[in-house]
């Protein structure tokens, strides 16, 4: 094994002391996993469903969902549509929430309306969202057979913000994205870098600038796809003579959406970090003490080879499965030309536990994990 010679370089991989496993091995612990999560967690799910709202901590998000089409042989496609409203009286969004519904029909799928838990500007992109959206995930997921890698999110006037917001914070869980009528507020376009993105504005939308910001994404996206032909995958309409409301005509993302499945181990990852920040994101991850308001990191892999290209972390891990290497030839790590790791990996029990706890994504589970400490 060679490393670079720079002082304070630390490599080590997850469960090294254990024995390694063979392919088959891995797939069994992870069919194991499954079946037990699913005997488990079912019935609590299902009341939780029944009941017609979801609980976290102190917050409670009601929803409704309506399943359409037939169900295709790998499974149904998921859409959470999030509704205007904002800083108001909790009727209006109430109204916005019963109004969402009658909005969007997939030709087949899942489409979940839920309703914020707050009243407030910015109830689409709290920091509580994301654990109820990743719960809302998994339920559909366990109840409605939906397939993980079809799960799209959307909505419009505020729900259009959290989009903005939570498509690029979470893109490892969407397929793609659909912001009607929103505003983007502090958030950028870097980390969509491989997850689909549509925006329908209107052209007269000028409260707050949306239509001026709209416009403005359209130009940042195709600069970011003109600059990486192989990401940020964009369409971005602007409605003539339209104010806040288009008429429906954003029900053509829709079927633009659908044309998408999530890739969860892309070859580039692009991973800026939110105010609300996460452990993971595709198949980079990193512990709490360094997962930062606006860190970005930057990692392509190709074949055996993951080229750190940009770091303002000082430690990262770098997750691989079946589907990304050959784990009888060696991997290589770079960062700057130096060499951080060079040699095989093994895959580890404890790591594909971890990561299939931490998500209950069979399709995004990983069986070797890579440390590597990031020269700054």
């Amino acid at each position: 094994m060679r490393v670079a010679l720079f002082v304070g370089l630390l490599i080590g991989c997850v469960g090294s002391v254990q024995a390694g496993l063979t392919k088959r091995q891995a797939e069994a612990v992870i069919d194991g996993l499954w079946e037990s999560y699913s005997n488990v967690e079912t019935d609590s799910r299902q009341e939780e469903i029944e009941s017609g709202e979801i609980r976290l901590g102190d917050h409670t998000m009601p929803f409704w969902y309506k399943v359409f089409g037939q169900k295709p042989e790998g499974g149904r496609s998921l859409y959470i549509s999030m509704h205007g409203g904002g800083a108001t009286a909790p009727p209006v969004n109430d109204r916005q929430y019963e109004n969402q519904k009658r909005l969007y029909e997939p030709a087949e799928g899942v489409y979940f309306v839920p309703r914020a838990p707050t009243n407030t500007w910015n109830l689409w992109h709290e920091s509580h969202i994301d654990d109820f959206f990743q719960r809302i995930i998994e339920n559909m997921v366990l109840l409605e057979d939906v397939n993980p890698n079809r799960v799209y999110i959307m909505g419009y006037s505020a729900g259009g913000d959290g989009v903005y917001q939570l498509a690029p914070r979470m893109a490892d869980r969407w397929a793609a994205a659909a912001m009607m009528a929103g505003h983007p507020n502090e958030t950028t376009a870097e980390g969509l870098r491989n997850l689909p993105f549509t925006i329908h504005m209107g052209q007269r939308d000028a409260a707050y600038d949306r239509n001026k910001i709209a416009a403005e994404w359209k130009t940042k996206l195709a600069a970011l796809h003109a600059q990486d032909p192989g990401g940020y995958v964009n369409e971005v309409t602007i409605h003539e003579g339209l104010g806040h409301w288009v008429n429906r005509k954003d029900a053509v993302a829709v079927p633009w959406m659908s044309k998408f499945t999530r890739q969860p181990f892309p070859e580039l990852v692009v991973w800026k970090q939110d105010d609300r920040t996460h452990n993971r994101f595709y198949w980079l991850a990193v512990d709490d003490e360094h997962a930062k308001a606006g860190a970005i990191v930057r990692v392509r892999r190709e074949g055996q080879t993951f080229e750190i290209q940009h770091s303002d972390v000082s430690e990262l891990a770098i997750r691989v499965n079946d589907d990304m290497i050959d784990f009888d030839k060696n991997v290589v790590v770079t960062y700057r030309d130096k060499v951080l790791f060079d040699g095989k990996l093994e895959r580890q029990q404890l790591v594909i536990e971890k990561t299939f706890n931490e998500r209950h994504d069979l399709k995004s589970v990983f069986s070797a994990e890579l440390r590597v400490v990031i020269p700054q």
